[in-house]
């Protein structure tokens, strides 16, 4: 791109960025705070204004740079760039189900370990693909299940564990790889709400056999809509490129032709001896692909995300500071041992002693212009989409059922200023400390 063009970009972007996007001054109980929320500045709009420039609209070289990127990032071997963090669980627990695993590979009625206490397209990928999810209970106040409740769930058909670092809270990944080691199970790292959270010094990501992020705008960096699939493991990459394109046998690179150096030699299934190699398929697969103009834009939010996460933490000790004399009321979260988390948001749970429910508290931080979220889908077994489906359950979900009943959690994104902290710590108070 010439110099001229280059620089009128940045102008533009420039331009753009102070005439609709500069923040504007807080005003308690006016101004709505987002739970969640996109950080960005013009480089961003530079980076996509770049990338339409080009017109690569599908994924081409800006994606090739940004998946290495993001790979060095997270300490892994390979990544790949998908439409979203959801596609990202559907592609990942696929890719095990491929024939080309041979033994190894997950078959319709395994089980595959995995918590209720979530969002659902953590576990919908287990049901597209026929296998049996055994779901266990969390622990109160981290969010995640504890280890030992995984070792208890293992049965004859298990052949995996798939589970999300809830609320960017890392699970017990050490003894979480030495069960998954000792039993030969696949573990799948859900790492959506977590990018840039560590695990005895080690990054989120880059523990499991697969992990998977999310760049929807109300994550830790934004493409808009967009996600990954990460992996350790270099045999993976045909497949994981396959079910993700299409199901396609041929690993040419979109624009290019012939990298086999054979395509009319194939002889694969029952076609034809010389058929086409682009048009051989032997995955039952999707198109999944993301484009370069949001990984033009996922590259400088990378490049940001060291900044991003210090200051989520710091808005998540500040609110856990500041909420702390109201442990009656709240049982306030707690980082998982030896972690280093990426916090994602602040959850509370109310306990039997709040004056007010936990509905009746959303509600009037709502109207206070304070937003809020539930734990996701709660007990995902009660979710009407879940109804009758299949299901092994260790346990009773005691804990489960209390944070579908009790459970909250507000924004530490780093578009939540400290005046905005004391006004959510303030109004907490207010209502907690009411007659």
């Amino acid at each position: 791109m010439n110099s001229e063009l280059s620089q009128l970009i940045k102008s533009l972007s420039e331009l753009a960025f102070k005439s609709l996007h500069e923040p504007k001054t807080f005003e308690p109980g006016i101004t709505h705070i987002p739970v969640t929320g996109k950080s960005f500045d013009s480089s961003e709009i530079a980076a996509a204004m770049r990338a339409s420039a080009n017109f690569w609209l599908t994924s081409g070289p800006e994606t090739e740079v940004f998946e290495r990127n993001l790979a060095k990032f997270v300490q892994v071997r390979k990544s790949f760039m998908v439409n979203s963090g959801s596609s990202a669980n559907l592609l990942a627990l696929t890719s095990l189900t491929s024939k080309a695993l041979g033994d190894k590979r997950l078959l319709p009625g395994d089980e595959v370990i995995t918590v209720a206490a979530g969002f659902p397209t953590t576990v919908t990928p287990i049901l597209q693909n026929g296998l049996i999810p055994v779901y266990v209970d969390i622990d109160l106040a981290t969010y995640v299940t504890d280890s030992k409740q995984i070792e208890k769930a293992i049965g004859r058909k298990t052949k995996a564990i798939m589970m999300a670092h809830t609320l960017g809270n890392p699970i017990q990944l050490d003894e979480i790889s030495r069960i998954a080691k000792e039993n030969n199970l696949w573990v799948i790292e859900d790492a959506c709400d977590a990018l840039g959270g560590k695990y005895d010094g080690k990054m989120l990501g880059s523990f499991g056999d697969l992990a998977t992020l999310s760049f929807y705008p109300a994550h830790h960096i934004t493409t808009g809509e967009g996600g990954a699939v990460l992996t350790k493991h270099v045999s993976l990459k045909p497949i994981i490129e396959s079910f993700r394109d299409w199901g396609r046998d041929c690993w040419c690179a979109p624009g290019c032709d012939n990298t086999c150096a054979k395509r009319f030699e194939w002889k694969l299934g029952d076609l034809p001896l010389g058929y086409d190699h682009k048009y051989i398929y032997s995955h039952l697969g999707y198109n999944l692909k993301s484009g370069d103009i949001q990984a033009a834009i996922g590259d400088v939010q990378l490049k940001k995300l060291p900044s991003f996460v210090k200051l989520r933490n710091e808005n998540w000790n500040y609110l856990h500071q500041g909420l702390s004399d109201l442990q009656d009321f709240l049982i306030l979260p707690i980082a998982t041992l030896n972690s280093e988390p990426s916090w994602f948001g602040f959850a509370l749970t109310l306990t039997e002693a709040s004056p007010i429910t936990r509905n009746d508290l959303v509600r009037a931080l709502n109207a206070r212009n304070i937003g809020t979220r539930l734990l996701f889908g709660g007990n995902l077994l009660k979710q009407p989409a879940f109804e009758n489906t299949p299901r092994r359950v260790l346990g009773e979900l005691t804990n489960t059922d209390i944070v579908m009943d009790n459970t909250f959690w507000v924004g530490v994104w780093p578009g939540i200023s400290p005046n905005m902290l004391d006004y959510i710590i303030d109004s907490i108070h207010e209502l907690l400390r009411q007659p």
